[in-house]
């Protein structure tokens, strides 16, 4: 049996991925979702069938609109207004759209909800005001700070998770998950944190620039065209290294604004560690200057694929769109083994619901 799921705000679908996916979680089928991202929605079409749409979410929240009974609703409201990088946080539109996704899943009488999000969700304002809406029309709510790499994901990824469940119908759920994965420096008998090398070193030199009409391990591998000048610097970061030994070893070919910048910003034009996971992947992890995304040891940034990995994304899953489009909604998922680990929390309590009423 599978349960049904509707996935809000639903970007190329990762943690769908992780609900539908018995390599991640499993036991669950998506049957609806919704985000404003054309080619996102491509991508979601292509991998999970064709009944997600392209469209703004206030609109399916009205009343009007029909929408299908559901199981669960997944989703992460888009985070930029929460996010430390936007220096605006305040009065940003998109912190409030948490309440159409409250809208949705009442009208589609969900019994369990999940909200995702950036960590500063929790403490935030809007994380009480999430959490009594959601009691008024009659969920129990439970929420953590959730680390991808402890649920077998090879990144740092820090997101908040909210839990909703339907208090009369469900009992509260165990959360967080339980880990699968533990941090080399914790004495654990869980595996240790998978690394950049087990999820990237078997890939060759990457060829071309441009994605291939493919679909496997080498439609994302491709490379740049870096100039001279990008060259010389990357071929001066030493092993673990980021702007701050481009500036001891080579200050004549870095640029003169992280000269006069003497701190912070130390993952600035940085190589990922062959033994630890990454860090955390964003939109723009095919620039060096943006974060610690150069190789471990070739002089050069990660690839899409190499990203796709670090994500948690199985090579045969097919992404639509530019070069561009396709990198942001790699930074934007939601890695697969998280929302893996989620789903079995979800499946736990509804099978639990389920036994009850056999009883």
């Amino acid at each position: 049996m599978s349960y049904k799921l509707i996935d809000l705000f639903s970007g190329a679908g990762g943690m769908t991925l992780g609900f539908t996916d018995e390599d991640f979680g499993g036991g669950f089928k998506s049957i609806w979702a919704i985000d404003s991202d054309l080619s996102a929605v491509e991508t979601y079409k292509t991998n999970f069938g064709n009944h997600a749409v392209c469209d703004d979410i206030e609109k399916w929240s009205s009343a009007k609109v029909e929408l299908p009974e559901t199981d669960v609703v997944i989703g992460g409201p888009p985070c930029q207004g929460f996010s430390l990088l936007n220096k605006n946080r305040d009065g940003d539109i998109r912190r409030a759209l948490w309440r159409p996704y409250l809208d949705i899943v009442n009208k589609t009488n969900a019994k369990v909800f999940v909200i995702e999000n950036v960590k500063e969700l929790i403490g935030s304002k809007e994380h009480d005001e999430i959490c009594e809406s959601a009691r008024q029309i009659g969920y129990g709510t439970l929420s953590d700070v959730l680390t991808a790499a402890d649920y077998g994901s090879p990144q740092i990824r820090k997101r908040a998770v909210i839990i909703g469940w339907k208090s009369s119908i469900l009992p509260a759920p165990i959360f967080p998950p339980l880990k699968t994965h533990s941090s080399p420096k914790e004495i654990s008998d869980l595996p240790a944190w998978r690394t950049v090398r087990d999820a990237i070193a078997n890939l060759p030199d990457p060829t071309g620039t441009e994605i291939r009409d493919e679909k496997g391990p080498y439609d994302l591998h491709f490379g740049r065209s870096p100039t001279e000048l990008s060259k010389k610097r990357y071929r001066i970061v030493p092993k673990g290294g980021n702007r701050f030994d481009l500036q001891r070893l080579a200050p004549e070919l870095t640029p003169q604004c992280w000269i006069r910048k003497k701190s912070g910003g130390t993952d600035l034009f940085g190589r990922l560690w062959w033994d630890r996971p990454s860090v955390t992947i964003r939109t723009e992890f095919f620039k060096p200057e943006k974060g610690r995304y150069l190789h471990p040891e070739k002089h050069r940034p990660i690839t899409h694929r190499e990203a796709a990995r670090l994500m948690g994304f199985p090579d045969d899953f097919k992404f639509c769109g530019s070069k561009v489009e396709v990198a942001r909604q790699i930074g934007n998922a939601v890695p697969p083994h998280l929302g893996g680990a989620i789903s079995k929390v979800v499946k736990e309590i509804l099978s639990t619901r389920k036994k009850k009423k056999a009883a």
